[in-house]
């Protein structure tokens, strides 16, 4: 889009004086801002205030917020720390529900937490060794593990429902992913197999601020527009992939995907034949420069 500084995935962006990674580039049309910052935290001495407590960090921590600076962090002029920036198209969130949350912080050493400190960590490496081709399979491994990690973290900061409702929350929603593909699927066929009223469906969905069909809806174009950016499916028409998962309107899918995307699905899967396997051009912050 005329006029938006697209960054390479790996390029540096500078943030408030943070050198900072764009893990993946802003697709065309989407805000530039619309993003989250993770920290990753490498050595020296800090803490995160939060609630009168203090917590220390440990090395591979992350702190994700919607800052380049960190929320309530104390640490000592010594600290290392390498500071990622992605898009939220990526991540499938809100950036709104990250700073309700006042941030998010994570364990390198345990479940989810590990494997994204791990990658960011690898990622950061490559960077920093100015190898060859890091490459968007990386961003993009990258990018989905730390939406795994942000949804996970957003999930268990969520008011807690009771165990029955949200028992059959989870239920629903597995029903809903072993079944995307089917064009028929709609609140009437989700109650019925839940053997639930249509109504206290919308009931449990309107305690996750959507309506049933928003979520279906936007599972498909999520499902879709990672179907689109694959190499292997390159060659396959939007109308296919749209057909694959549910969608029996073309032009109802272009819509939905260009509202929820700010671009058609055509451009998409142009663009990201266009961006795919690009090498980073280097990271410059404190101390790294990029190679001459």
């Amino acid at each position: 889009m005329p006029g938006t500084d697209h960054h390479q995935p790996g390029q540096a962006a500078q943030d408030g004086g943070v050198g900072c990674i764009d893990v993946l580039s802003p697709p065309p049309g989407a805000d530039p801002d619309d993003c989250l910052y993770v920290a990753l935290y490498l050595d020296g001495a800090a803490s995160l205030r939060r609630h009168g407590a203090s917590t220390a960090l440990e090395p591979g921590d992350l702190l994700i917020g919607t800052t380049p600076q960190p929320a309530d962090l104390l640490r000592d002029p010594g600290c290392r720390m390498v500071h990622f920036r992605v898009p939220c198209f990526y991540l499938g969130v809100r950036r709104g529900d990250v700073r309700r949350a006042g941030g998010l912080m994570a364990r390198g050493s345990e479940g989810i937490g590990s494997l994204a400190s791990q990658f960011l960590r690898t990622l950061a490496g490559q960077i920093r060794a100015h190898r060859a081709r890091p490459g968007n399979h990386l961003a993009r491994s990258v990018s989905d593990i730390v939406a795994i990690l942000v949804t996970d973290l957003l999930e268990r900061q969520s008011p807690v429902h009771p165990t029955a409702a949200a028992g059959m929350l989870s239920r629903i929603r597995a029903h809903i992913e072993e079944n995307l593909a089917d064009p028929d699927l709609s609140p009437e066929s989700i109650a019925r197999s839940q053997h639930i009223s249509v109504r206290y469906l919308h009931k449990l969905f309107q305690q996750e601020g959507m309506t049933v069909g928003q979520w279906v809806r936007r599972r498909r174009l999520d499902v879709c527009r990672r179907e689109l950016e694959r190499p292997s499916r390159r060659q396959t028409s939007v109308s296919a992939v749209a057909h694959r998962w549910g969608f029996v309107s073309h032009s109802h899918f272009s819509r939905a995907f260009r509202d929820a995307y700010g671009v058609s699905p055509r451009e998409w899967q142009a663009y990201a034949a266009q961006t795919d396997g690009h090498q980073p051009p280097g990271w410059q912050a404190s101390g790294h420069r990029p190679a001459s």
